[in-house]
């Protein structure tokens, strides 16, 4: 599952992403999304540090894409806000770290069930960008009102 901080740095992303060319400002995204003012400075500003938007001060002032949605993937943006996204920390391609309870990772029984998942997951959210929220006819719009049953 992820974080809410991860949901409201995509609700964010979105705004921007529709609005593309204009400047947004906080509050404007804030209220769109009911989303805490303070909270989302600081998650904006983690994805301003990391290149995917800028912002402007001033009257006219506030943030707006500098990447192309389809240049935006949900690993990226989960890695920015939440941190590393493998399920153990030996499958990480960005922070591994050996499993401190392991005595012999090739053959571990836990990391061979988890790492062939972690790699068709890692594999969609790498391939999935932000330009699929805002697709109306694309497989993930089809696919949300086709199924409307909560899945997990």
């Amino acid at each position: 599952m992820i974080s809410q901080k991860a949901k409201y740095a995509f609700k964010a992303l979105i705004v921007l992403a529709k609005r593309r060319g204009h400047t947004v400002q906080i509050e404007e995204i804030a209220r769109e999304d009911a989303i805490p003012r303070k909270f989302l400075e600081q998650i904006l500003l983690e994805l301003k540090h990391a290149g995917l938007i800028a912002s402007r001060r001033g009257p006219t002032g506030g943030y707006t894409l500098i990447k192309e949605p389809g240049e935006i993937s949900i690993g990226q943006v989960l890695r920015i806000v939440d941190g590393p996204i493998a399920p153990l920390p030996c499958l990480s391609r960005t922070a591994y770290r050996r499993c401190l309870d392991c005595r012999d990772e090739t053959n571990c029984g836990v990391r061979r069930l988890f790492a062939e998942t972690y790699s068709a997951t890692l594999l969609f959210m790498e391939g999935a960008t932000l330009s699929g929220a805002l697709a109306d006819d694309g497989p993930v719009a089809k696919a949300l009102t086709e199924n409307t049953e909560p899945v997990g």
